[in-house]
C-alpha cells in the first residue's frame, strides 16, 4: 500500500509544476483540449443513441416482462458506456501524445534538466511513436471489451467492471506515459516492461491516481501535463531502485 501510495504521490508532484513552469505546462493543455473535444462529442452521441442501440443488440428481450426487459437493456447500456469511456481514456493518452509530442516533449525535457539529466534525449520518431499508439489502443480495446462483459453480471457488474477498468486502464496508462523517459535510457519495451512489473504498486498507483482523474470533467486536459511531467518522476524512481538499469 505504501507503494502505491507512493505512485499516486508522484502525479501530485507533476501538478507541483504548474506553478514552476506555468507557461510550459500550458502549452500541454492544447492538444489534450483538441483530442477531448472530439472524443466528447463521441460520447455525447453515443449516450443520445444509447436507447436505440440496447434495443437492437437485445431483440431477445421484446417479449419479456417489462420490468426484466428494462433490468438487462439497462445492464447492456452500462456495460457499453463503461466499456467506451475505458476506450476513451486509452485512446485519448495515445492520440494526445502523439498530435502532442513536441509539447510533452519540451515537459519532459525540462522535468529531466531540473532534476541534473539534461543530457537525455527521446528521439522515437513519429512511426516509432505511432506504433506505439495503435499497440496501446489494441490494449486498450481488450480492456474495454473485457469490462463490457464483466458488466454484464447482474447487480455486481457494474462495479467489477469499473474496478477493473480502472485498474487494468492504469496500467496502461503508467507504461505508455512512463515510455518516452525510459526509452531515453536505453530501455527496451521488454526491459521497459520488466522494470514495471518489479515495481507494480508503483506503477499502478501512479496509473490509477491519472485515471480517476481523467474521470472528472475536463480533467483529462487539466491532468495531461501534469501526468507526463509526473511519469517522468515515476520513471527515474523505477531506475534510481533498480541500479542494474540505472544509465
Amino acid at each position: 500500500m505504501r507503494e502505491f501510495a507512493r505512485g499516486a504521490v508522484l502525479l501530485g508532484r507533476g501538478f507541483a509544476y504548474w506553478p514552476r513552469r506555468p507557461g510550459l505546462m500550458a502549452l500541454g493543455l492544447l492538444p489534450a483540449a483538441i483530442v477531448a473535444a472530439f472524443f466528447l462529442a463521441g460520447l455525447v452521441a453515443l449516450g443520445v443513441s444509447l436507447p436505440g442501440i440496447t434495443e437492437a443488440v437485445t431483440p431477445f428481450a421484446d417479449g419479456w416482462p417489462g420490468l426484466w426487459a428494462t433490468v438487462i437493456r439497462v445492464a447492456v447500456g452500462t456495460a457499453l458506456i463503461g466499456g467506451a469511456l475505458v476506450l476513451v481514456a486509452v485512446s485519448f493518452t495515445a492520440l494526445t501524445l502523439l498530435i502532442g509530442e513536441p509539447f510533452y516533449d519540451r515537459i519532459w525535457s525540462a522535468v529531466e534538466a531540473d532534476l541534473g539529466a539534461d543530457d537525455l534525449t527521446a528521439d522515437d520518431g513519429f512511426w516509432r511513436s505511432l506504433g506505439d499508439g495503435l499497440r496501446l489502443l489494441v490494449r486498450g480495446l481488450a480492456v474495454a471489451l473485457a469490462a463490457a462483459l464483466i458488466g454484464l453480471v447482474p447487480v455486481v457488474g457494474g462495479v467489477v467492471a469499473t474496478v477493473f477498468a480502472v485498474v487494468f486502464t492504469g496500467w496502461l496508462l503508467a507504461y505508455e506515459l512512463t515510455s518516452r523517459a525510459l526509452t531515453a535510457r536505453g530501455l527496451a519495451p521488454a526491459d521497459r516492461r520488466r522494470l514495471m512489473r518489479r515495481h507494480r504498486a508503483r506503477a499502478l498507483g501512479f496509473g490509477v491516481a491519472t485515471q480517476l482523474c481523467f474521470l472528472v470533467p475536463l480533467g483529462a486536459v487539466a491532468t495531461m501535463p501534469a501526468a507526463v511531467a509526473g511519469a517522468t518522476l515515476l520513471a527515474r524512481s523505477f531506475v534510481e531502485d533498480s541500479p542494474a538499469h540505472a544509465r
